[in-house]
């Protein structure tokens, strides 16, 4: 694109609020000189630490608002109090003014994804939406989808979560056409529940243009790398996605408390340093922090409500990539095809059982 991204920021969001959100603001915008944000939140704790950042003043504008949403807050509550005025919903309502490309908020959840879809509405052909996380593999980087939006899924809906993490895939990774996979009990077709039997048969039969359908894939081969994009429905991902940060943090602790067991141990840490320093860089989460809310006719991007400056401006710049690459147009167009196909299929098996 030309022109450059407008990131509309929660400022309040996340569990140091306007501190990290301005610090992450300005980290980012040291690398991706092209972006200008709306900031939103409450003026008295954002215009005092605005000034300390004049890059960022340069490039911002401010907007005062009454309300931030808690981070325990309960959706309906959030909606109920922030509705119109809260800084999460103003920074949604800028990209659904078009005044603002993305929305970015480490902000709660639950509140972000039920105002982004009463504020955003769905993208056509979209039954509900889903958070797509990047996930560090052995071979690099996949797709899971979905983390937490949507708890349960029928075959008609994780199929749409296929082609959208496909749609993300071809944008993050910049694959013409990636690898799915159906997260399953087992790889043998006849493993799994209904509705997972049933996406796969789907996915298969339609063959569609914008990916190649891999198969089912089993837990370990998430970070295994086998496939670029892992489809589940939102219970199952968010489980694997805190039981993977969980592993990371145990081994982690697992690696600190053993080189400090003794005088050898650490002394053969100085040798391996190097070695345990890139096995942190590569498990550090701020570098892949950032979910995307994918179905919505908008772009969001949820942030860690526990990360630093660092982490916020991984998330920023994941949300200055999806609007770079037109995730939205991909995902309207593959949708489309995939309805189509969709479709052309049934039509095709109602003419075998009924000759015409």
């Amino acid at each position: 694109m030309s022109q450059g991204i407008r990131i509309a920021l929660d400022a309040m969001g996340g569990d140091a609020g306007p501190t990290v959100a301005l610090a992450g603001a300005e980290v980012a915008l040291g690398r991706r000189p092209d972006l200008s944000f709306l900031l939103y939140g409450d003026a008295a704790a954002v215009e005092p630490l605005l000034q300390q950042h004049p890059k960022l003043k340069a490039v911002s504008t401010f907007q005062h608002c009454e309300v931030a949403v808690g981070m325990n807050d309960k959706p309906s509550q959030a909606l109920r109090k922030g509705r119109y005025k809260s800084s999460m919903w103003r920074a949604i309502q800028a990209v659904r003014d078009g005044e603002a490309d993305v929305a970015v908020s480490a902000g709660n959840t639950g509140a972000l994804m039920a105002m982004s879809s009463f504020c955003l509405k769905m993208l056509p052909g979209i039954q509900r939406p889903a958070i797509a996380a990047i996930w560090p593999t052995l071979r690099g980087e996949s797709i899971v989808l979905d983390v937490g939006a949507t708890i349960g899924a029928d075959a008609q809906l994780l199929t749409q979560f296929a082609i959208m993490g496909a749609a993300m895939a071809q944008c993050v990774f910049d694959l013409e056409r990636p690898n799915v996979g159906l997260l399953n009990v087992g790889v043998e077709e006849i493993k799994g529940v209904e509705e997972v039997r049933e996406a796969g048969r789907i996915l298969r039969e339609i063959n569609h243009p914008g990916f190649a359908y891999h198969g089912f894939v089993e837990g370990d081969d998430i970070g295994r790398g086998v496939v670029d994009v892992v489809v589940t429905e939102g219970f199952a991902g968010n489980i694997a996605l805190k039981t993977a940060e969980g592993t990371a943090r145990q081994i982690a602790q697992y690696l600190r408390s053993a080189m400090s067991r003794s005088l050898l141990s650490k002394i053969g840490y100085l040798f391996a340093r190097p070695a345990f320093n890139m096995v942190r860089d590569k498990m550090d989460p701020r570098k892949v922090n950032g979910g995307v809310f994918l179905g919505l006719n908008g772009m969001v991007i949820k942030s860690h409500g526990g990360t630093d400056a660092e982490g916020l401006a991984s998330a920023i710049e994941l949300a200055r990539e999806m609007v770079h690459s037109n995730l939205l147009e991909r995902i309207a167009r593959d949708t489309v095809a995939g309805e189509a196909e969709r479709a052309a299929l049934a039509e095709t098996n109602i003419k075998e059982v009924i000759p015409v």
